[in-house]
């Protein structure tokens, strides 16, 4: 029996833009934390409906691996409103409730405006049980803040674990031991999730999630120090429940 806790957990309510830190969350059975990825941006050149949007690859929306400039900007997000803060250096730059047309248009005017995307118009999408992930199934991500170190020894310079964009983040666990547990389940409390794959990693983890800038070669440092371009594990929920930031990680 091996025990971790969590270290800190993080949502990321509009693909691509940065992520909000949470004290606790509550999970569901198949789902993946509340808001995560439930907003996406649809580009000009998407194939994906912005008047009936569904679950697409990720090239169909804006993300960091192509679009690094959405990392300079800062989120607010509330559940409870649907209100949707966009900050740049701290300052609020636009506000808009997500829950009215009106609302998602003065994020769309936003965003044209600051990222004169040359694929044409940008908008704001959402849809009723559709999280706008990497992978069509809903899965909460899991990082080992061990093996992010471990990175840090091949490309000698700092890596910020906000690089990978995990839900959960683990302290405590030896470094890549989390690819061994594949097919195993793990405990946070009273959830317990079950690990279903590695996380392979893309161009996304180059962009400094601080500054914007494309200033490592992570998949290339992952295979070149260790074989393979993975970087944490993806889990499903079995059961739900509350989880919070400290709570320890129980795999058995």
């Amino acid at each position: 029996m091996t025990a971790a806790r969590i270290a800190a957990i993080h949502r990321y309510p509009v693909k691509g833009l940065a992520g909000q830190k949470l004290d606790a969350a509550e999970l569901a059975p198949g789902g993946t934390l509340p808001h995560d990825r439930r907003f996406a941006i649809v580009h000009g050149a998407s194939q994906c409906d912005p008047t009936a949007p569904s679950w697409q690859p990720k090239r169909q929306f804006l993300q960091l691996m192509t679009d690094e400039r959405l990392a300079l900007l800062g989120i607010g997000y509330d559940d409870a409103t649907e209100a949707l803060t966009l900050k740049r250096e701290g300052k609020q730059v636009a506000r808009g409730l997500l829950s009215l047309p009106i609302g998602q248009e003065l994020i769309n005017q936003f965003l044209n405006a600051f990222m004169k995307d040359p694929r044409g118009a940008l908008k704001i999408v959402t849809t009723p049980g559709i999280a706008f992930t990497d992978k069509p199934e809903k899965l909460v991500s899991i990082i080992n803040l061990a093996s992010v170190r471990d990175i840090e020894r091949v490309t000698r310079a700092p890596v910020d674990p906000q690089r990978f964009r995990g839900n959960l983040l683990v302290e405590g666990l030896p470094a890549w031991s989390e690819f061994d547990l594949i097919d195993r389940e793990i405990t946070v409390g009273p959830v317990r999730l079950k690990v279903v794959s590695r996380i392979g990693r893309c161009a996304a983890t180059n962009v400094n999630p601080a500054t914007g800038e494309r200033d490592l070669n992570i998949p290339k440092a992952l295979i070149t120090g260790f074989g393979h371009a993975d970087c944490g594990v993806y889990a499903e929920v079995l059961t739900g429940g509350r989880i919070a930031d400290g709570d320890a990680l129980v795999i058995g």
